[in-house]
């Protein structure tokens, strides 16, 4: 059982000595030390420089509590019973075989993940309810020992969660600085689960796949032009030339007009500006959400501006359908499958890659 040290009773003290740390390659928020009897996993608010969004001591469910243990939140180990508020962790566990220890979601209708829903039909996962706001009564029944849920930036707090006394997950990967960063935190929750010898293997073989098709694109030089995403009602969210999607671009050996951009984020930009740097752009790719594939003529009925930029009239724009791809629930852990589609699609001519596995040439 899972619980906050505050109400163990425990003896606690913020320093520590003689501890391991583990080597993180990539990742900027995630330190962690191993001591004698736990593990101290620190994660760093990236929204507040030198601050700590939070600070998790993991001690093993079978080895008996130090009579000393560092400030911090308490999870026993491995994790038997969570709530997952995300998909892509849904799909983590699901991945790692480890489907059976969620025990509640949240946001059921975003989880596109089969094995979870046969479980839900099932009664073997409860639906929580809105993530926002989830019925806090079902999760009181279902005795979680940990809720794995999204941290956002003046947020307020997670609500009536908060009173639940149940150690909260946050799951700030997505605030990471690169793709593989991002990723290596299936390491932590590995280490949440008691799969760490998984999730190392598995992660090593995402970092030398995502490098040698990174050398590969370098080697082949200078790819394609491209352009990201679309108009969303009046603005056009453009990735950031130091977002995840900006770099893989450039990783990809595509040509992105905000190449030189410091952002980490999106850029939120009207047409006219986006037609001014991108409308030379030799292939637009973009995410949307449908029942069916969308045709050219669909995306110029949604905004008939489109019809100015050099892709769409020479039909090299690639939709996503994160409806029918897998898209959000595999790329942020699998940043090689992307990649190898920026790839297929900056270089045509590149051969021996794999087919591509989310985006498609619009007809």
């Amino acid at each position: 059982m899972a619980v906050w040290l505050s109400s163990c009773g425990r003896q606690t003290d913020g320093r520590q000595e003689g501890g391991d740390t583990v080597t993180f390659r990539y990742s900027s928020l995630l330190t962690v030390v191993r001591y004698d009897g736990y593990t101290v996993a620190t994660i760093r608010n990236p929204w507040k420089e030198g601050r700590v969004l939070h600070t998790y001591v993991l001690v093993p469910r079978h080895h008996p509590l130090p009579q000393v243990l560092p400030e911090g939140t308490l999870i026993r180990t491995p994790i038997q019973r969570a709530c997952v508020f995300t998909t892509v962790h849904c799909s983590l566990f699901t991945s790692l075989g480890v489907e059976n220890r969620i025990v509640g979601v949240a946001d059921l209708k975003y989880i596109k993940i089969p094995a979870i829903h046969q479980r839900v039909s099932a009664g073997e996962i409860v639906d929580c309810g809105n993530g926002l706001s989830p019925v806090v009564e079902k999760m009181m029944e279902l005795k979680p020992e940990v809720i794995l849920l999204s941290p956002f930036e003046n947020s307020g707090g997670y609500g009536k969660v908060e009173e639940l006394d149940v150690p909260l997950v946050e799951c700030a990967e997505y605030m990471e600085t690169s793709p593989l960063a991002r990723a290596e935190w299936m390491r932590f929750y590995g280490m949440l689960l008691g799969e760490e010898r998984q999730t190392d293997s598995l992660f090593a073989v995402v970092d030398s796949c995502y490098q040698s098709l990174k050398l590969r694109a370098q080697e082949a030089g200078k790819g394609r032009s491209v352009l990201i995403d679309k108009m969303v009602g009046s603005v056009w969210y453009v990735p950031g030339g130091q977002s995840t999607i900006g770099q893989m671009i450039q990783d990809a050996g595509g040509r992105y007009p905000w190449a030189g951009d410091t952002h980490s984020g999106s850029l939120s930009l009207p047409f006219e500006t986006v037609l001014e740097r991108g409308a030379d752009s030799e292939v637009w790719l973009y995410r949307y959400s449908s029942d069916h594939t969308m045709s050219l003529q669909e995306l110029l009925n949604e905004y008939t501006g489109y019809r100015q930029l050099s892709a769409f009239s020479r039909r090299q724009v690639y939709g996503c359908n994160v409806e029918r791809s897998l898209f959000y629930e595999q790329t942020p852990f699998r940043p090689d499958y992307l990649l190898s589609d920026f790839i297929r699609i900056c270089h045509p001519d590149l051969p021996n890659l794999p087919p591509l596995r989310y985006y498609e040439l619009l007809q």
